[in-house]
């Protein structure tokens, strides 16, 4: 089965949890935002996701409107056949070879070669449908991003978990609404690791490197890299720099007694809420990574996304002397 999504993530989406929907493969057609709005519907194993452009930006999303349908029969193994006389398109599952080589990536799965042709014979016989536009993978394989998400918990005084979300790009700790600077107390593995006195602090996976890290100053980090960044936003002090750690580190970060005001945290930029003085937010890798369909490997998407969307190092280039 697929689920598919529409180009705008609404609030009346059921979970796909409360609805018991076990898809094979997610299709998504927006942009970058639909892909994280896709991790918070499935905050456990996800299926693959398969990320159509239909937004602005889309970095995240490799693959064209033109492409999608071809795409989504490749990542599902299926051939496509059409009746010659009745014209009927009938999907079946592509056979399987027995002697397939077992050493397969864990971040890949079986190809399908897809280029379409048609192939006429006569009246009595079948027209079938091979791929055309579209091919991709590499090597014999469409690869998979397994990409980091992390689990985040909102912790009271008393120490019980008041909310819990795992968020695939970052959780943003900032003052909000308030004249002051924000005042938190970070820990990594409790250990005291800073003081945060600044308009915020982010803290990412490398997925979401790219995202609000990135204009705060933060480093750009392939999605293949085990980190969690840490970003300061806007800090009152010049030696405050961007920090990336192990992905096996718990962070927390709490409201002292003594800040002057509340703080706000929100989840991939969703489900704000207040933190009041004694509250805390935990964050660590989470066990589920989201896998997402790439359109060569991950390198190569990676690569081309900066490129094209950020005009990565871009400049005129330097005449020979």
């Amino acid at each position: 089965s697929i689920l598919a999504s529409p180009d705008s993530a609404s609030s009346s989406v059921p979970s796909a949890l409360d609805e018991e929907l076990h898809p094979d493969l997610i299709c998504t057609l927006g942009g970058d935002g639909l892909l994280m709005h896709v991790s918070m519907l499935f905050p456990g194993p996800a299926p693959p996701v398969l990320s159509v452009a239909g937004g602005s930006l889309g970095f995240l999303t490799p693959f064209s409107k033109a492409e999608m349908c071809d795409a989504i029969f490749a990542a599902l193994g299926v051939e496509i056949k059409s009746s010659s006389k009745q014209g009927d398109i009938i999907m079946a599952p592509k056979s399987t070879d027995e002697t397939t080589s077992p050493q397969m990536s864990r971040n890949s799965i079986s190809a399908v070669d897809v280029t379409y042709d048609n192939v006429s014979n006569n009246d009595n016989e079948e027209n079938i449908v091979r791929p055309k536009k579209i091919t991709f993978g590499s090597q014999n394989a469409i690869c998979l991003s397994m990409r980091m998400r992390l689990d985040c918990r909102v912790i009271n005084r008393e120490g019980v978990v008041r909310a819990r979300f795992n968020v695939l790009n970052e959780v943003t700790i900032d003052r909000g609404s308030s004249p002051y600077l924000a005042n938190l107390e970070c820990f990594c593995d409790n250990v005291h690791l800073t003081t945060v006195q600044a308009d915020g602090v982010i803290l990412s996976t490398p997925t979401g490197s790219t995202a609000y890290s990135m204009a705060a100053g933060g480093s750009v980090v392939h999605p293949a890299v085990p980190a969690i960044l840490v970003t300061p936003i806007c800090p009152h002090v010049l030696s405050f720099r961007p920090m990336v750690l192990p992905d096996h580190v718990v962070l927390r970060c709490y409201v002292p007694d003594d800040a002057r005001s509340d703080a706000c945290v929100a989840f991939d930029g969703k489900y704000r809420r207040e933190l009041h003085r004694g509250d805390s937010v935990q964050v660590q890798m989470s066990v589920h990574p989201l896998p997402t369909i790439n359109r060569e490997d991950h390198s190569s998407d990676w690569l081309n996304g900066l490129k094209r969307n950020f005009n990565f190092n871009t400049r005129a280039r330097q005449r020979p002397l």
